[in-house]
């Protein structure tokens, strides 16, 4: 949980990196919370069956859209990578595999251009 706090308190810091551990955590919390969040909208009525719009998850997910997207950018950085290398995603099925990729990579050894590393001195 403290993975997940820790990205929050960050909101919308593009500096520096995130570890891979730092970043599928955060993913992870977030994938838990919008499926309790779909259940609750279904539960209380507020789920568009039409519209496949949850109102409570689609709330969160804009909540958290900016500090998703800061995240990304550090784990990005954490491999030695610009941010501008999430628009990758934009290419269909190929751009996604290979932001995929990236992301379970590990982290560049040592400092890079965009900090030291957040495991310190742990490889």
């Amino acid at each position: 949980m403290n993975w997940y706090i820790d990205v929050l308190k960050k909101y919308a810091v593009f500096q520096g990196r995130a570890r891979r551990k730092e970043y599928w955590f955060f993913v992870l919390f977030n994938v838990i919370i919008s499926i309790g969040l779909t259940i609750v909208d279904v539960m209380i009525g507020t789920f568009n069956a039409e519209t496949g719009i949850a109102y409570l998850s689609t709330l969160y997910s804009l909540a958290v859209l900016i500090p998703s997207i800061a995240v990304s950018v550090r784990r990005l950085h954490d491999t030695d990578r610009t941010g501008w290398w999430l628009f990758i995603a934009l290419i269909p099925l190929i751009g996604l595999i290979v932001l995929l990729v990236f992301m379970f990579l590990d982290s560049q050894p040592g400092d890079n251009k965009y900090g030291a590393n957040p495991k310190g001195e742990l490889r």
